[in-house]
This record gives structure tokens, sequence and C-alpha cells, in this order.
């Protein structure tokens, strides 16, 4: 007897293989935004921005 229960022979990965593409799709749109909006000229000197380099180290 099976932990899980009885196995249903249900296709799962097929079916929603378009939802799975579509998700990487709006994740690598908003991650491009994110870059394009972090490079502006309005944040570029902000501290919070991670692309931000440090001209000085403070030890840490």
């Amino acid at each position: 007897m099976s932990l899980l229960g009885r196995k249903f022979p249900a296709p799962v990965a097929r079916p929603m293989a378009p939802f799975y593409i579509s998700g990487l799709v709006i994740l690598y749109g908003v991650n491009s935004f994110a870059n394009a909006l972090a490079s502006t000229d309005e944040y570029k000197n902000d501290p919070r921005n991670p692309n931000l380099k440090t001209q000085g180290s403070n030890g840490h």
C-alpha cells in the first residue's frame, strides 16, 4: 500500500505547459523592466539600488 494513495494516470505537465511558459515570460519581462528602471537617472544614485558601486569600503 502506498503512502500517497492510489496513482491515477492523469497528465499534469503537458496541459499546464502554457501556464509554465507564460509564467517564465512574465518573470523575464518584470526582471527586464526592474533592471531598466534601476538604471534610470532618477534611481542611479539611490543607496537602495543594488547596482550602485560604493567607492570606499567600511571594513565589512
